[in-house]
Formats: structure tokens, C-alpha cells, sequence
């Protein structure tokens, strides 16, 4: 395919706890997702910076993550902050989202914690 890569078309639709209903489509034309969140930090092992998804993201993530997923419920993704692109797995966490903040990521766009910084995300199928 010449270098090209293929990204499915999926189309969700749900109805929230408070019985609002919504619609996402993933296609070709642009991120599947656009979010503002603030950057935290997990303190594992090792302390790592995160965004997380807000609740209308993480619904639609779930309903289509069986389709996305290599296991564990992570989902490739690549994201675009500011003019910087990279690639990063995103996976559960008690109902959301984590979007890990490589370090390489942070620095090129001045990101530190307590940051809100706005995310676009793809699949990648």
C-alpha cells in the first residue's frame, strides 16, 4: 500500500446514565477525538504524566474498543498536542481513558503537570 496506513470507519451511538445520547464517527477526515483535559501524574513504579478522557469520550472509547483493542483493553492511538505527533497506547481505567505524555511529548510543547492541554486522537486500525 505504498507507505499508506488504513483506518476503519466506526460508528457509534449511546445513551449516558443521565439519558443523553450521542454520536461519534471515526473516519479518514481527521482525529477521531478532541479533548481538553489536565495533565496528572500517576505515581507508579515510576511517576508518569496522563491526560484523561472525559466521560463522553471514555463511553464512546468503550463501545468501541472490542473492535480496537490488542488486548487488555489498550488501544493504539496517535495524538497530536500542539505541532508535535507521536504514537502511544491509551487503556482503562476505572471508567476512563489514560492518554500516557511521553516525556519527548511534554518538553516540545512546554507541557508540565497541572497543564490543561487540548489532545486529538486516531485509532490506529
Amino acid at each position: 500500500m505504498d507507505g499508506a496506513t488504513r483506518q476503519a470507519t466506526i460508528t457509534t451511538t449511546w445513551e449516558t446514565t443521565s439519558g443523553t445520547a450521542g454520536t461519534m464517527t471515526a473516519t479518514d477526515d481527521g482525529p477521531d477525538l478532541e479533548f481538553t483535559a489536565e495533565v496528572v501524574e500517576w505515581r507508579g513504579p515510576a511517576p508518569y504524566c496522563f491526560l484523561v478522557t472525559p466521560p463522553e469520550e471514555s463511553e464512546w472509547l468503550a463501545d468501541v474498543m472490542p473492535e480496537v483493542t490488542y488486548g487488555w483493553g489498550m488501544i493504539p492511538v496517535t495524538g497530536v498536542i500542539g505541532y508535535t505527533e507521536f504514537t502511544t497506547s491509551i487503556w482503562p481505567r476505572k471508567g476512563t481513558f489514560w492518554v500516557p505524555l511521553k516525556d519527548a511529548v511534554r518538553a516540545s510543547e512546554g507541557i508540565e503537570l497541572g497543564d490543561l492541554v487540548t489532545v486529538q486522537l486516531t485509532i490506529r486500525a
